[in-house]
């Protein structure tokens, strides 16, 4: 973890009487920050690259690699299922083995607002740990930085992953064919959901938590069960019907799904009526979806659900050969089939 602040000094000291606080102070920046640092974040990581206090991790990668970045600004930090920490480490984690990756490295970019409290924070690592234990990903190298009391909503975190590419084709929505099953991971809606009661504060007759989850081991079994797997994408913000549009788009093909399939709590449900929402459309972070060829189909759902992340997983729908390239329809109970796009803007902001 370096330790520049933008001139600044920070000092995890608070008035007595008072929670410890990360606080803003001019002048003595170099050894305030170390202080933090070396009291509070390396210990939370506890990684051999960390303690050798250097600009930078040295690691080893044979063959293809992929490589993703993400930033996590969501609001309130904790949330019912998760917090920031757990969303930052997963998130990452998820993009890389969308690409068809073995998750192995990390950096961590921590934006600290002044005024937070250091139990806050300790919590946030600790998840942050706890993730990547999971996960089997190494937090490596990072940065810290404190900026002016209501500047960043307590606390913003970067993350950029490494990882090993397992997959013996490309991943990716070029790769897409007509008569492709599509295979949901599970139910959808969770998270958002979870997100938007635990910030305006709604009390839903049940609480509602996040699907906040590492999907990198159900979806690593697929490849080394010699699943043909054309594509995978993970359903962060805009939900199952912003991931299926882009493909859809991407391939220049038309995918149709099945309402009647796509799996969604009865409480996730009724919160999205209760308030207008489609879940479709909201975000979550714990759940893909699959492009496989039609004949690994059982397949597919026998090995995704031997896994608690994915024991959910069902086909949904398929995709077509069609003039209407980068359409997305579903047919409703009734027979009727509907257009689905993508949001002009974004349904809940703020949710990772």
């Amino acid at each position: 973890m370096t330790d520049g602040n933008g001139g600044f000094a920070l000092s995890c000291a608070a008035p007595t009487g008072t929670d410890e606080t990360v606080q803003l102070a001019h002048g003595g920046g170099g050894r305030a920050m170390a202080r933090l640092i070396d009291s509070v974040v390396r210990p939370a990581f506890n990684d051999a690259e960390l303690e050798r206090r250097h600009d930078g991790a040295t690691l080893d990668l044979d063959g293809p690699v992929a490589f993703t970045t993400d930033s996590y600004v969501v609001r309130p930090l904790v949330f019912p299922g998760g917090d920031i920490g757990t969303l930052a480490v997963n998130g990452t984690v998820n993009d890389l083995a969308m690409c068809g990756a073995r998750p192995l490295y990390l950096s961590v970019g921590l934006i600290l607002e002044e005024g937070l409290p250091l139990d806050i924070l300790r919590r946030v690592l600790a998840s942050m740990r706890g993730a990547a234990t999971t996960a089997g990903v190494r937090l490596v190298t990072g940065d810290t930085k404190v900026v002016d009391r209501g500047k960043a909503d307590g606390m913003f975190i970067n993350t950029t992953g490494l990882g090993r590419i397992l997959a013996p084709s490309p991943i990716r929505p070029a790769s897409v064919r007509p008569g492709d099953a599509v295979i949901l991971s599970g139910d959808i809606g969770r998270h958002g959901m979870a997100v938007m009661a635990a910030r305006e504060g709604f009390g839903f007759e049940t609480v509602i938590e996040s699907d906040c989850a590492a999907v990198a081991t159900p979806v690593l079994a697929l490849i080394e069960a010699g699943i043909d797997v054309h594509c995978l994408r993970d359903l962060t913000r805009g939900g199952l019907a912003s991931a299926l549009v882009e493909i859809a788009e991407t391939a220049r093909l038309t995918i149709g799904i099945e309402e009647a399939a796509v799996p969604v709590r009865p409480d996730v449900r009724a919160a999205c009526e209760l308030l207008g929402l489609d879940p479709f459309h909201v975000a979550n972070e714990g759940r893909f979806v699959a492009f496989v060829a039609r004949k690994d189909v059982e397949r597919s759902l026998d090995v995704l659900r031997r896994f608690e992340t994915a024991a959910g997983s069902v086909a949904i729908g398929e995709v077509r050969d069609s003039p209407a390239a980068g359409e997305v329809s579903c047919r409703g109970a009734l027979g009727v089939a509907r257009i689905i796009d993508m949001l002009s803007g974004e349904q809940l902001p703020r949710i990772c």
